[in-house]
């Protein structure tokens, strides 16, 4: 009898086995856990893009007006950014002499609502940066309970910065989610930094600049919604030799993908050449 039993129990061991060898992986590449993060045993996945934006004294009058109108036109847009199992939020951090989140955390984009921007003071750039790395932790506004895409991060300023930006750069670049995220800036007018901007993004490619009104409405709008869509879809990578890339590469691609594509809208939409400054 007890030789019967200890078959049976064999057996039933043996099948465990065979179910668990026989699992589909479903990790997703583009999930990380706490810098970099991991995959849960859930499926909707979730994205935060957050938005940067100079409100500085030089951003004053006509400049943050058209910006807050383009903003209130973009967030339906973005609605329609990704996949039916993605949610996606939006956090937005703004830095004149001081830096401020419009909400004190990411919302749902469907539930989200543009406040009107006012602009004065100087530039904080480099608070900023420390400010959002502090933000960027499944600690704070990255706790989502879902698998998580990087985050899509764009900048936007018309001006340097009033402080010391690199020590700011410095301390979010050892950020694993700004690593690995999406990265793109827009410079607004005559006196923004291409070159610093590039700084921040990694690359020239994903910096744009906009001289004028319709630029501005063009270029944020090519930006954020590009971004969005790349940022919210996974992707898989192999080399020629059919090796499997590493999650750097994949991210490394995405930015590729983002400033080729990027690149391309802008050269297609470039047909207002009217002095930015000379209207604000």
């Amino acid at each position: 009898m007890n030789n019967i039993n200890d078959a049976a129990e064999e057996r039933s061991v043996m099948n465990d086995k065979i179910q668990n060898s026989s699992a589909v992986d479903n990790t997703d590449p583009f999930d990380f856990d706490d810098d970099p993060l991991g995959a849960t045993g859930v499926s909707r996945k979730s994205l935060v893009i957050f938005f940067m934006i100079d409100t500085s004294g030089s951003m004053k009058g006509t400049k943050i007006g058209e910006l807050n109108t383009i903003m209130e036109e973009l967030i339906p847009e973005i609605r329609r950014v990704g996949e039916a199992d993605t949610e996606v939020k939006v956090a937005v951090l703004t830095f004149s002499t001081d830096v401020k989140w419009m909400y004190p955390e990411p919302i749902p984009i469907e539930e989200f609502e543009w406040v009107r921007l006012n602009a004065s003071g100087v530039t904080s750039m480099g608070a900023a940066f420390k400010e959002l790395s502090s933000r960027m932790s499944r600690n704070s506004f990255l706790n989502s309970p879902s698998l998580s895409f990087a985050p899509v991060i764009f900048l936007m300023t018309d001006g340097y910065p009033s402080d010391d930006y690199e020590e700011g750069l410095k301390a979010l670049s050892v950020n694993s989610w700004y690593k690995f995220g999406l990265k793109a800036a827009l410079g607004i007018g005559n006196e923004a930094n291409d070159d610093m901007l590039a700084e921040f993004t990694g690359s020239a490619d994903t910096v744009v600049h906009a001289y004028s009104g319709n630029q501005l409405a063009q270029m944020i709008k090519i930006v954020a919604v590009t971004a969005s869509q790349i940022g919210s879809k996974s992707m898989t990578l192999s080399d020629q030799a059919e090796a499997e890339l590493s999650d750097e590469d994949v991210y490394a691609s995405k930015q590729k993908m983002l400033g080729q594509q990027i690149q391309n809208l802008v050269n297609q939409n470039e047909n207002d050449n009217t002095d930015f400054d000379a209207g604000w």
